[in-house]
């Protein structure tokens, strides 16, 4: 292995502790308490190493809200593969996303409630943020309807499901009737 080898697989792995403390201590005490000099404190390198791999906390919500919809993308799919029919993909989509949502908040909300620097909907958006969709599309292009556009129908299931999933974490519904209301989406929304 030559030294510029060795370099940059030193800097990934720096990359990969930096992102996994943010997103440790954000899971732990809220984006609040991610700051440049805690994350340096605890992965014990000087503020100046963490600035050479992300410009502020920013990217570094950036970095973690990637790494979150590649997570969920997987487990879209995997939870998905696993139902037969479009009634039971559909319904299993909708719990993953709203446990993912409950078991990650503060991923989700670097994912989608913060300012990560990161572009949706977009042609520069990400690679992971537009598989993270396309693992929702794929699973209700065949539920949309006739006549009615797969993404855009993509786009209002998503909607629904961040809106039960951010009012159910800020108590405003209450969590025991979460599965009444996935039942409800899937059955008043996706045509199956």
């Amino acid at each position: 292995m030559s030294v510029q080898e060795r370099k940059e697989r030193e800097r990934a792995v720096r990359e990969r502790l930096i992102v996994a403390t943010a997103r440790e201590l954000a899971e732990q005490q809220g984006w609040e308490a991610v700051t440049t000099r805690r994350l340096a404190e605890r992965i014990e390198y000087s503020q100046p190493v963490l600035y050479s791999h992300f410009r502020g906390k920013r990217e570094i919500i950036g970095a973690v809200a990637l790494e979150g919809a590649a997570e969920m993308a997987t487990a879209l799919r995997a939870a998905t593969s696993a139902a037969d029919g479009p009634r039971t993909r559909v319904t299993a989509l909708a719990r993953v996303y709203l446990d993912f949502a409950e078991r990650h908040p503060a991923v989700y909300d670097a994912m989608f409630r913060l300012d990560g620097g990161l572009a949706f909907a977009h042609e520069d958006t990400p690679e992971p943020l537009k598989d993270a969709f396309a693992a929702l599309l794929e699973n209700l292009d065949e539920v949309a309807g006739e006549g009615v556009h797969p993404g855009l129908f993509t786009e209002v299931f998503w909607a629904a499901l961040h809106g039960l999933a951010t009012l159910t974490r800020a108590r405003r519904l209450p969590p025991e009737d979460t599965e009444r209301r996935v039942e409800l989406l899937v059955d008043r929304l996706a045509v199956v």
